[in-house]
This record gives C-alpha cells, structure tokens and sequence, in this order.
C-alpha cells in the first residue's frame, strides 16, 4: 500500500460551463432530464485551462461521445451507506452514483457536439457550472457498452419501478430554507 498522497498529482485540465447553478438543477444522470427546467439535454461547454495544448484533445472530433472524469467539487464528506433517490432504502456507497465518495470522483458520458479551438461543445451534462475536469477519454462502443450487465439492486428497482425511473432534480421543501 502506498501513503504519499503526492505520488498522485491531479490537477484540473478543464472547467465545465453548464446551465446549473446549484444541485438541485441537475438531473441524477445525464440522461434523465424530466423534471429539469427545460426538460431536455443541456448543452455545456468543457473549457480548457490557459495554455493546455489543443494537440491534447482535437482529434475526439469524429467521437459521438466522451467520457468526463471531474470531481464533485461541492462534495462534504461521505458515508458508507447512502440513500439513492430512486429509493428502496440505504445502500453501500460504492454501489450508487452518489456525489459523496470517498474520494469526490466523478464519470460521466456526455454527448460531444463539437471541437473547438480551447473547448469542447458537449450535450447531456449532469455536471454544475464550474466542475473541474481531471481528465478526458473517448467513448469507445465495443468497449464501453455491455446493455446485458447485470445491475445488481437497480434492476429490482427496475423491475418494481420500470427501466430508466430515476426521478428528476429534488426541488426544495416549502418553508426549508429555500
């Protein structure tokens, strides 16, 4: 095991631009949008650090997506067991998408619109305005896709629920403080 945190330098690459300001303005997954302000697939943009060289990322032209690797940057700590929002009770944080992680780390699959000279135009974000970016990969179809994977308490939601039931964006309590 190995306890030098240093030997692990990140460091953003890229901040996203996206149309959520706060949490509950985003969907749960990319590509559950009921329940947002428009209902559809927001469009962002991933903007690069000053100086990042755009010989890093102009050939993702051509990908019809990408991967996003960022950090939940307003993550506060986390538990070990969480409670999903599609219900069914807690369950161990390592099987849920939830924000609070040990480590703040996040993957997302967006839709890449276009490349552009210092930023990448992308579509179904789920990400806040600001998330920083550590790092950026290529959907790959034969490598990424496995639509017969079995999804272990998500799919006895699904099966109680309906597939793809994940509710939209919480909206605040009456009298909660917002």
């Amino acid at each position: 095991m190995h306890d030098d945190a240093s030997a692990y330098p990140c460091h953003p690459i890229a901040f996203v631009r996206s149309p959520y300001a706060q949490r509950i303005d985003a969907p749960h997954q990319a590509t559950v949008v009921q329940g947002t302000a428009s209902g559809d697939a927001a469009e962002a943009l991933v903007e690069f650090v000053p100086g990042f060289p755009a010989a890093a990322f102009h050939d993702l032209a051509g990908f019809e997506r990408i991967w996003l690797v960022f950090v939940f940057h307003r993550s506060e700590g986390w538990k070990a067991e969480v409670r999903p929002p599609r219900g069914g009770g807690k369950r161990s944080v390592l099987a849920t998408r939830s924000p609070h992680r040990p480590n703040p780390i996040g993957l997302s699959a967006v839709e890449l619109i276009a490349v552009d000279a210092h930023a990448l135009r992308v579509r179904a974000v789920d990400l806040l305005d600001g998330t920083p970016i550590l790092d950026i990969k290529p959907y790959v179809p034969y490598a990424d896709a496995f639509a017969q994977s079995r999804a272990g308490w998500i799919d006895q939601i699904d099966a109680a629920q309906g597939r793809h039931s994940a509710p939209g964006p919480r909206r605040p309590r009456k009298g909660a403080g917002g």
